[in-house]
């Protein structure tokens, strides 16, 4: 049984806890490897390794620190398909999928080549009568990221190469569920030239987020995960004094107007709907037709196409979808499904009793599709994260504004029309942290930011783009003037410019 500890100091330790948690193939059920739980001294010690390390790679000049991410992406191209491969192999989105998400990751990491840029103060000369005044933008210290299953490359990016860019040393917590490539991706760090103690990789579970999130040499926390964990997170963490940034859940809604292009907005319900079956952030699990007519004209071409849906493997190049991450998550999606049928929607197509020949233990549904939801339902309210879509019918634009406005998340939403005065509208008015406009993932690129509002984000800085640089960054402000020979006598009002 293959056994993953943690990556400290440079090198891969050993749990020595005693405790540890099981990771599944999500292709079969079974296990494949059992991954430690760090104990809080395990924890502590690891802080103490990343404090010592991190005053040296602070003082480093940021051009070299932009040279170890280079390196590191030619380092993760060199071994693209085996890090996919491994992905997979945990997480059970299919190889293509996984590439996508290194891929997302790795643009961040391109975004933080550009750190000697990104990192220049302000300077203004002659501010006063001899006085210069300037702004310099410093390392915090060590800095820690706790991050999801549903993305193990590009969530650990997203967090760490900022972090480490700006100076930091950086404690990554991933989830225990798909914890390999974490580890591969510090190891292809240190390969890079990133000096031992920068990047470490902490497994665990609440014991080990706990230790984190109290303990006073950790300077920031950054998190992505369900919006209960989220709102735990940031409340503990800056009860203790720590900037903490949180992405929670989220109900992401696609508005189709009665102009729409049809096949395009179905195109973009399949794939953002059942895509990495369902576990995503940013997928979208609530359709909203407007008026009747538009309803039953999307539904006509929505429901073949569920229908048809090739659900496979993860080693199936030509599946739409693979399993979910364990047999855990399976269950409560189809809870959901359960509850969303009891509550009185339409389960238009059912995929709870899709079995797969040969991998009869594995964690696949087929997908699932709700018709005639209304907001009162849990399978409305509550996030599902699985390969299940409901259809809430609105009589006007005005009522499907409403809807996503409304919703107590507000990480992303969606609109479809050929009419530029409704989509302008629409994105002003929206009460929604991301919007696309014939767009359904309206994911950022990595130089701009990336975040939810309401019960989606807790926190002011968003991740990644130079919301990332703020907040792994302190500005230190310098005002300064050099004698001049004529003795002024003491000052005893505050300085002014008057």
């Amino acid at each position: 049984m293959r056994e993953i500890g943690h990556f400290v100091g440079g090198k891969q330790v050993k749990g020595g806890s005693g405790r540890s948690g099981d990771v599944f193939n999500p292709n079969t059920g079974e296990v494949q490897a059992k991954v430690a739980f760090a104990s809080k001294s395990e924890v502590e010690g690891f802080i103490a390794n990343a404090a010592a390390a991190q005053p040296a790679w602070a003082a480093t000049n940021p051009q070299r620190r932009a040279r170890v991410m280079f390196k590191f992406l030619e380092l993760v191209q060199a071994e693209y398909d085996d890090l996919a491969r491994l992905l997979s192999s945990e997480h059970g989105k299919t190889f293509v999928d996984a590439k996508g998400d290194i891929q997302r990751g790795l643009e961040v990491v391109e975004f933080a080549c550009g750190i000697p840029n990104l990192m220049k103060g302000e300077f203004s000369d002659n501010a006063g009568p001899g006085i210069d005044l300037y702004s310099l933008r410093q390392p915090l210290g060590v800095v820690a990221g706790i991050t999801p299953f549903n993305f193990p490359a590009m969530i650990p990016l997203w967090k760490c190469a900022p972090a480490i860019a700006c100076g930091n040393a950086f404690i990554l917590k991933p989830s225990e569920r798909d914890p390999s490539v974490p580890m591969r991706i510090a190891e292809l760090f240190l390969k890079a030239g990133l000096p031992e103690g920068i990047l470490n990789v902490v497994n665990g579970d609440k014991e080990a987020v706990d230790t984190l999130l109290t303990d006073p040499r950790i300077q920031a926390i950054g998190f992505v995960g369900s919006s209960s964990i989220a709102e735990y997170i940031y409340a503990t963490g800056c009860a203790h004094g720590k900037r903490v940034q949180c992405f929670g859940g989220a109900k992401n809604h696609m508005i189709v107007m009665p102009d729409a292009d049809m096949d395009q907005a179905v195109d973009a319900l399949i794939g953002a709907g059942y895509g990495s079956a369902g576990e995503r952030c940013m997928a979208i699990s609530v359709a909203v037709p407007v008026g009747e007519k538009t309803a039953d004209a999307l539904m006509k071409k929505l429901v073949p196409r569920v229908e048809s849906l090739k659900i496979g493997p993860s080693t199936d190049d030509k599946a739409d979808y693979g399993p979910m991450v364990t047999r855990a998550h399976y269950n409560k999606v189809k809870d959901y499904v359960d509850i969303g049928v009891k509550e009185g929607a339409k389960l238009v197509v059912d995929g709870r009793n899709f079995k797969l020949q040969g991998y009869e233990n594995g964690n696949f549904m087929g997908g699932c599709l709700f018709d005639n939801v209304t907001t009162d339902m849990r399978i409305y309210k509550e996030e599902i994260f699985g390969p299940v879509l409901s259809v809430v019918r609105a009589k006007d634009y005005e009522e499907a504004l409403r809807l996503p406005s409304e919703c107590e998340y507000g990480n992303g939403v969606a609109i479809f029309t050929r009419d530029g005065d409704t989509a302008r509208d629409f994105t002003s008015r929206v009460q929604v942290g991301m919007v696309g406009v014939n767009f359904a993932i309206p994911v950022p690129l990595s130089y701009f930011t990336f975040g939810g509002w309401k019960r989606s984000g807790f926190g002011d800085l968003n991740q990644h783009g130079p919301d990332s640089i703020r907040f792994y960054t302190k500005t230190k402000t310098v005002t300064a003037r050099w004698p001049s020979g004529t003795k002024e006598g003491a000052e005893f009002v505050i300085p002014t410019m008057k």
